[in-house]
């Protein structure tokens, strides 16, 4: 007579592996240490564990006079820079960006030039923003205004696209309207046209300028202004407090720009 197992009694009798899964992560975690505490740092002479306890230490400690000093040496100004090479680097990217969306835009122009304007929008945006920084430091030097132009030709691509793709979701309907209700070209555009692309690309704005303050802060690490290269050069120096100071700057700015991006996102969406 066939007896059924329940669900219970199916379990017990299954193998017990946990044993076996208990040992394998026990001794990744001993090779891990064991190849970690092999580490030496050329510079201070102790291993890796001691370099990343410095590090750890630093940051729950950070400099108090970096994080308060004003100057063009502290976090706040580093801070400021950092923004504003984010903000006008998104600015001048996206009026750049508007002729390449609407000529891309299938729905406006006939499909070979949307399609020519379309790949080299793609071709812009297949080179990384570390490189167009050092292309850009070659040509004007170090500092804010080469990392303005790394942002600029970044967002270029990004704000194209997006922009395109609101371009051709266009209702098609609302302007045909307008021309039978006797409207010209201006008064098209300005109710039929703006009052459907501003709130996707107000949103895609700020969304491209939550992305370019992270990448203005790691273009600071090529040279391109910003809080990245003190940051690199405290960290070549073994000053972690002044690390863990930037880091606690950077980290708080992050994070009030993404409340008020979201919130402004929120708004945007809802139509309010």
């Amino acid at each position: 007579m066939e007896t059924r197992l329940t669900y219970a009694e199916t379990l017990s009798k299954e193998p017990k592996r946990w044993i076996t899964t208990l040992v394998i992560v026990l001794a990744g975690l001993i090779l891990f240490s064991w190849s970690a505490s092999a580490l030496q740092s050329n510079s201070t002479g102790g291993s890796g564990l001691s370099v990343a306890k410095g590090i750890i230490i630093g940051i729950l400690h950070p400099t108090p006079s970096l994080l308060l000093t004003l100057g063009s040496g502290g976090v706040p100004y580093l801070l400021f820079e950092t923004i504003a090479i984010a903000f006008l680097g998104t600015l001048v990217g996206a009026v750049l960006a508007l002729p390449f969306a609407f000529l891309g835009a299938s729905n406006i122009v006939p499909r070979p030039v949307a399609l020519v304007v379309r790949l080299a929008v793609m071709a812009v945006r297949t080179i990384p923003a570390f490189v167009y920084g050092l292309m850009f430091i070659m040509v004007t030097g170090p500092g804010a205004f080469a990392g303005l132009l790394t942002m600029s030709t970044c967002s270029i691509g990004m704000l194209s696209k997006m922009f395109t793709e609101s371009i051709e979701e266009l209702d098609r309907g609302i302007l045909e309207s307008l021309d039978a209700a006797g409207c010209n070209t201006f008064d098209k555009i300005r109710y039929g046209i703006l009052p459907q692309l501003m709130p996707s690309f107000s949103s895609t704005l700020i969304y491209r300028f939550d992305m370019n303050l992270r990448d203005a802060s790691v273009l600071g690490l090529v040279g391109a202004g910003g809080i990245g290269a003190p940051l690199m050069f405290a960290m070549n120096s073994y000053r972690w407090n002044d690390v863990g100071a930037i880091l606690l700057g950077l980290i708080i700015l992050v994070l009030i720009v993404e409340w008020i991006s979201s919130k402004l996102r929120t708004k945007l969406m809802k139509g309010e």
